[in-house]
C-alpha cells in the first residue's frame, strides 16, 4: 500500500464560503482513498492565521509569537476536519513521529504545525519522511507551479513536471522575497534528501486532489525527486 501526505492550505480549507460543505465533501473522499492508500494529513492556517498573527502584530508582537497564534489556527483547522471525519479530539498531535506512526490502512491522520519557524509545508515533509511515504500532494490556491505568478503575469506557463532541484531553485527565489511561495524551501529540501515526489494541484478541485493521492494523472505539476 503506498502512503501519501496532503499539505492542504488553510485558505483551501476555510475560504470563508461553504465551509461546511467542502470540508464534509473532502472527508468524505479522504475516507474512500483511504481504503487504497496510508494517508496522513497536515494542516495550514491561511487566512485565520493571518489575521491573528496580525493584530498579534499590531500589538507589538515578534515573529515567534505570531507564529504561535499562526499554529494555533493550523491546529483548529485540523479539529475541523477531524470533526467530519468522524472524531475531532480535544487537541491535535504536535509531534511529526506520533502522526506518522498513528498513520495506517484506512485509518487517516490529521495534524497542523509544530513549533514557529516550521511552515505545514515543512511539517507535511517531515510526516513524509517519517512515513517513508511515497509522494506530498500540496493541495494550494494555485493549480500548479508557473513560470511566473499567474495571477500578476499574463503570459505566465504552467510547468506540467519538473525536478526537485528546479522546483528547489524557483521557492528559493521566492523565498527571498516573500514568505508566501509554492512550497516551502525546508519542505523542498527534506522532500529531496528523502527522495518523496511532490504533487502541486488546486485544492478546492476534489477530483484532482483524489488522482494526486491515488497517483493518476493530474492538471498540476509533478515534482519528480528521483
Amino acid at each position: 500500500m503506498e502512503k501519501v501526505v496532503v499539505s492542504i492550505g488553510g485558505s483551501i480549507l476555510v475560504p470563508g464560503e461553504n465551509d461546511a460543505e467542502f470540508i464534509r465533501k473532502l472527508a468524505d473522499m479522504l475516507k474512500e482513498v483511504s481504503k487504497e492508500v496510508q494517508l496522513a494529513v497536515v494542516c495550514g492556517g491561511g487566512k485565520t492565521a493571518r489575521y491573528y498573527a496580525g493584530i498579534a502584530k499590531d500589538l507589538g508582537g515578534d515573529t515567534y509569537e505570531q507564529d504561535i497564534l499562526g499554529i494555533a489556527a493550523t491546529r483548529m483547522n485540523a479539529q475541523l476536519l477531524m470533526l467530519a471525519l468522524g472524531d475531532m479530539p480535544d487537541s491535535v498531535s504536535t509531534d511529526v513521529e506520533e502522526t506518522a506512526r498513528s498513520s495506517g490502512p484506512g485509518k487517516i491522520a490529521v495534524m497542523g504545525g509544530t513549533v514557529p519557524g516550521h511552515t505545514t509545508d515543512a511539517v507535511s515533509s517531515m510526516v513524509a519522511a517519517a512515513m517513508k511515504a511515497d509522494r506530498i500532494v500540496n493541495g494550494t490556491a494555485v493549480d500548479a507551479v508557473y513560470t511566473a505568478d499567474p495571477r500578476k503575469d499574463p503570459d505566465a506557463k504552467k510547468i506540467s513536471s519538473m525536478t526537485i532541484d528546479e522546483l528547489g531553485e524557483i521557492v528559493y527565489k521566492e523565498h527571498g522575497a516573500s514568505k508566501s511561495s509554492v512550497f516551502d524551501p525546508l519542505g523542498v529540501k527534506l522532500a529531496k534528501e528523502n527522495r518523496i515526489d511532490i504533487l502541486i494541484i488546486d485544492g478546492r478541485n476534489l477530483d484532482e486532489l483524489k488522482n494526486a493521492i491515488l497517483g493518476r494523472k493530474i492538471n498540476g505539476t509533478t515534482v519528480n525527486s528521483h
